[in-house]
């Protein structure tokens, strides 16, 4: 019998509302909601229906007075979500009502935000390398650190017990958790490293660089495993599917790759008219969600975002 070729006949649909380009795409921990975030500076909220058909209500998340960079789920409750923006303040929001219920006002401008996998804290990176640590109940930081190097996109493992940064020299620092130390220095590209996903199942991490390559780590031995060589740009946003098989990468060439974590050989690429910001898969089901530059005829910002994998358009 001929192997079924993954991801063959299907389709992404298109979700309109913001004013201004999408950044930031993520999906709640049941898989349910997604939410977007825009240079409008607003946040959306959207009820998605992996089967489903026929209009999509949003929930619009006002409040912040600059573009909303990067968003994050408590990857423990499905309704709340956290925001990072250039207005220097990071907010908490109740997906429901599309109420902020927390905020707090940090120093710089945020640009990168993750939650600890036990939903106890957030870390928040700004445009002036310095990373923030939030305790999630009062709102309030534990912990500030100013490094002295590029930090991009940041990450913990599953367990919580270590901290990722990549940075602008082509590393990833590994950091122990809580107390921060330096446990690791991995030179990982020959650019600046600019993402970092986790496998969920916890054996791999995953970073994209500027040097159009994704590479592959064990996390157990930190070593390099292999690497994914489809794009030509430089890596903007990676992610991985929800069993790990699978991983999806996206920059400014006008697709996005979708490999085999095993093989390391590409297995699907989703045609896209713009360089994109970020793609990330639903924690339940083969849906990518993806958002990037594109503008409509007259050059404007279309402000749209799309999701793979449905069976019909």
């Amino acid at each position: 019998m001929a192997e079924t070729i993954p991801f063959k006949n299907l389709h992404s649909r298109e979700y309109q509302g913001h004013k201004k380009k999408v950044h930031s795409v993520a999906w709640n921990c049941s898989g349910t909601k997604l939410a977007s975030g825009s240079v409008d500076q607003t946040a959306r909220i959207w009820q998605i229906e992996p089967h489903g058909h026929g209009k999509v209500k949003d929930v619009e998340l006002k409040g912040h007075t600059d573009s909303v960079d990067q968003l994050c789920w408590d990857p423990k409750h499905a309704e709340l979500i956290a925001t990072a923006s250039g207005d220097k303040t990071v907010r908490l929001w109740d997906a429901r009502s599309g109420k902020c219920s927390q905020q707090v006002e940090l120093s710089g401008e945020n640009i990168n935000i993750t939650y600890k996998p036990d939903g106890t804290h957030i870390a928040v990176g700004n445009r002036d390398d310095e990373l923030t640590i939030l305790d999630v109940r009062k709102f309030k930081p534990i912990h500030k650190r100013k490094f002295n190097y590029e930090v991009n996109e940041i990450a913990w493992n599953m367990s919580g017990d270590m901290f990722f940064l990549t940075t602008g020299n082509g590393t990833v620092e590994v950091l122990s958790y809580p107390n921060l130390h330096p446990v690791n220095t991995l030179n990982a590209h020959t650019a600046g490293c600019y993402c970092i996903a986790i496998d969920p199942l916890g054996r791999y991490f995953a970073v994209g660089s500027a040097d159009s390559l994704v590479s592959l780590w064990s996390i157990k031995e930190m070593l390099c495993l292999r690497t994914f060589t489809k794009l030509e740009w430089p890596v903007r946003t990676i992610s991985f599917n929800h069993t790990g098989e699978y991983i999806a990468s996206a920059s400014e060439d006008l697709f996005i790759d979708i490999a085999n974590v095993q093989t390391g050989r590409s297995v699907h690429q989703i045609p896209c008219r713009a360089a994109m910001n970020s793609v990330e898969w639903n924690p339940k089901h083969n849906l990518l969600a993806y958002a990037g530059d594109d503008k409509n005829k007259y050059q404007a910002d279309e402000g749209v975002f799309r999701i793979f994998g449905f069976e019909s358009a």
